[in-house]
């Protein structure tokens, strides 16, 4: 589904991706791990086209979205939550969750758009219970469902994930990765995931890639990665392991 090959971002004269090349399989998680600074970020806003991409190419379903533009990015099927989710704060619950259909929303598409929401309060059921509330009064792992649940109010194919678990207590990061789970096996939903929380993030995806200053330096097999003694000792033995089973 998602190809990258040869992919150079910088900042400036800082070459933040260097000649990364990964692939992602429908209807697979991808777990992309690494230290702060190893360029994770920087790759997801690539791939959404929040950022350009100097050198390389990005392929989704067999179309180059490189050089596109990020709305039109989203209508391609792609939808990106950002780190620490970025809702908008001023407006309600609901008006949240509307916004995120946008690249679909029509006047003929709203009583779908009104099943699609009642499918996300059926996700999040607390997001129901405050869906005329502010967004920005909410707590910070209802944040970051309302986030998750915008993206997909878009209907995507791949959904980029950027450290969903930053900042919040285990059971709430418990429940988020379970639902991650739930999107892969119940509704088909591909995942790229950005986590510095590697063991979780192993645990529920399918593969893995290990970032380091710009470069992949390790792939496989998520389990595989998880019995890695190279990936025990850098990223493993220090986690904060959130206890999902």
């Amino acid at each position: 589904m998602l190809k990258l090959k040869n992919v150079d971002i910088f900042y400036g004269k800082i070459h933040a991706v260097k000649r990364l090349s990964l692939h992602v399989n429908r209807g697979d998680i991808v777990a992309l791990i690494g230290a702060n600074g190893a360029g994770k970020t920087t790759l997801l806003r690539a791939i959404s086209g929040l950022l350009k991409c100097d050198t390389g190419s990005i392929f989704f379903d067999g179309t180059d979205i490189a050089k596109q533009t990020s709305d039109k990015i989203v209508t391609l099927g792609v939808s990106h939550v950002p780190e620490r989710g970025l809702v908008f704060k001023p407006l309600s619950v609901e008006d949240n969750l509307v916004l995120g259909s946008y690249p679909r929303y029509s006047l003929k598409n709203r009583s779908l758009i009104k099943v699609d929401i009642q499918q996300i309060y059926t996700m999040f059921p607390v997001l129901k219970d405050r869906r005329k509330q502010l967004a920005g009064t909410l707590s910070g792992g209802e944040q970051q469902m309302l986030a998750i649940g915008r993206a997909l109010m878009a209907k995507p194919k791949l959904l980029l994930l950027d450290e969903p678990s930053m900042g919040l207590a285990p059971l709430i990061v418990k429940e988020i990765l379970r639902l991650i789970v739930e999107l892969r096996d119940k509704y088909g939903l591909t995942v790229l995931l950005v986590e510095q929380n590697a063991r979780s993030a192993l645990k529920i995806a399918n593969t893995g890639y290990v970032l380091e200053t710009g470069r992949i330096m390790l792939e496989g097999p998520a389990e595989d990665l998880l019995m890695n003694r190279d990936v025990q000792r850098a990223y493993l033995g220090r986690d904060l392991d959130a206890g999902f089973q």
